[in-house]
């Protein structure tokens, strides 16, 4: 079988970095790393559920936004080294308190080592849903690894236009390969289901976070999901853009979203029609919504 870490072309950057003896562009090796395991209640409700969200932090990012707010572990070396082993014993860990899934954040430059671990812990007897909580900036190749793996993707739809997009993620191509990707992990998950108590079992959550002084951005994505989805994906539209410092080369970026940008935006997405979305309330934009990432559920418990 081939090895996909080395040449690694998993993510857009194709920066073709062999992650066996090196750091790829995720800043990365093929060792998979992360920086929490714990329940997360601040997800959507339908994911978050009243018993948490069984929630894995890997550290790196094939994207890297200047303005990340889990810049902590996504732009920097950080984090503890894993096995896939492990791995596998954090599923069942989190199955055991309570998880109502488990939701893997940013995942996807480790895809190989994930979809290896979710094979595994199913032969095993696991059945919680996996969720995949990526940027959105995924290759088509890759996302095809996940059939019959992941069951619900909660990817980011963060620009419209390719100048946005080259100056906060230098990745001006973003539009374009989060919308394809959007395609084919919509084709994956199918149509939105839900379970009696209201949890997600199926389907996608494309998430919208508004950026300060780009409403108009915000509001073509929004047009552009629901002209091509209509009401087979839920939207989330986010406000909770939490500034990480103060000199942004890009002032907008320095600081919150004013609640007239915000309400701006969700009344565009109510005036076309959209009724499959989640809203969020001015306490989003705190910091507090950041979970430490001190390894918590990292190692193995000892008894």
């Amino acid at each position: 079988m081939i090895d996909l870490y080395e040449n690694c072309r998993l993510c857009p950057r194709n920066c073709g970095t062999d992650r066996r003896n090196a750091l790829g562009f995720c800043g990365e090796s093929d060792k998979i790393r992360i920086s929490r395991a714990a329940l997360h209640f601040w997800e959507e409700p339908c994911i978050s559920g009243s018993g948490g969200s069984g929630t894995v932090f890997f550290s790196g990012c094939g994207l890297r936004c200047i303005y990340c707010q889990n810049a902590e572990i996504a732009l920097s070396h950080s984090g503890i080294e894993i096995s896939e082993e492990r791995l596998i014993e954090i599923f069942f860990e989190l199955q055991e308190k309570g998880a109502h899934n488990i939701n893997l954040v940013t995942p996807s430059h480790f895809t190989p080592s994930v979809v290896s671990a979710i094979d595994k812990a199913k032969k095993s007897g696991f059945s919680l849903p996996f969720v995949w909580n990526s940027s959105g900036y995924e290759k088509r190749e890759t996302l095809e690894l996940l059939r019959g793996k992941i069951d619900i993707f909660l990817p980011d739809l963060k620009y419209f236009s390719s100048e946005t997009a080259k100056n906060f993620s230098h990745a001006p191509d973003y539009f374009e390969k989060a919308s394809e990707a959007i395609d084919v992990m919509v084709d994956i998950a199918g149509t939105p289901s839900f379970a009696s108590d209201g949890l997600m079992r199926s389907g996608v959550i494309v998430r919208c976070l508004v950026l300060p002084a780009h409403t108009n951005e915000a509001i073509s994505i929004i047009k552009h999901l629901y002209e091509r989805y209509a009401d087979g994906i839920y939207l989330s539209i986010m406000n909770q853009y939490t500034p990480t410092r103060r000199d942004f080369a890009f002032k907008e970026l320095s600081r919150k979203l004013t609640t007239y940008e915000y309400d701006k935006v969700v009344s565009f997405a109510l005036d076309i029609g959209v009724k499959n979305a989640y809203t969020q309330g001015r306490e989003a934009a705190s910091e507090s919504f950041i979970p430490p990432f001190d390894h918590t559920g990292v190692l193995k418990e000892r008894k």
